[in-house]
């Protein structure tokens, strides 16, 4: 039995730009898992089981992928999940080029997509670094020593919050663009806002 497919995955895949002969192929494989519930998130295609999500199919210029959404917790015996960047700590890609890739690896991506699912169903989670496991620049702790009311409210903002000016400031390559991104934000984080608050 095939799970019941969803409209606007038919929409999706129709004002598609790029990849609609990709998509029908793994969508295809993704609808033979009767467990499955096709539903559109994040304005892409989205296979879920009992409201969690277990994979998510998209494309880029360059390729299109299946992005599970635990795939740090999968055994990958072919060494294809690609991790997006760095930053990303439970999702992993496996990428394609052409519906031709799709066709020759279906009975392997059945097997992943299994493997996906039985995650799910035996409540597996991906141990997630904490916010204080990552490094604060030097350039951010110097200017929390220079100003303590600053460190106050930035250890005031959610996890999230600190993780992202944490891991934007520390991107720069040189201390002088560090730094120049630390006062860009001071005010911001005094307002107890993220770096994308309005």
């Amino acid at each position: 039995m095939m799970i019941k497919p969803n409209r606007k995955v038919d929409g999706f895949i129709k004002k598609a730009k790029k990849w609609n002969e990709e998509y029908e192929r793994l969508r295809s494989i993704l609808l033979s898992f009767e467990e499955l519930e096709e539903e559109i998130k994040w304005m892409h295609p989205c296979y879920t089981l009992e409201r969690k999500n277990i994979v998510l199919m998209h494309g880029f210029k360059e390729y299109c992928a299946l992005l599970f959404h635990k795939g740090a917790l999968m055994k990958d015996p072919q060494g294809i999940l690609i991790q997006q960047t760095e930053n990303v700590q439970s999702a992993r890609q496996i990428r394609f080029t052409s519906a031709k890739e799709i066709i020759e690896m279906k009975s392997i991506l059945t097997a992943y997509i299994q493997e996906a699912i039985e995650i799910e169903k035996a409540g597996l989670q991906v141990e997630l670094k904490k916010t204080e496991e990552y490094s604060v620049p030097d350039e951010l702790q110097q200017k929390f020593d220079d100003m303590p009311e600053l460190k106050t409210a930035f250890e005031n903002l959610t996890p999230g919050r600190q993780r992202a000016y944490i891991l934007f400031i520390s991107k720069a390559k040189q201390s002088k663009t560090r730094e120049s991104r630390v006062e860009k934000y001071v005010q911001h984080i005094l307002d107890g806002k993220g770096m994308n608050d309005e």
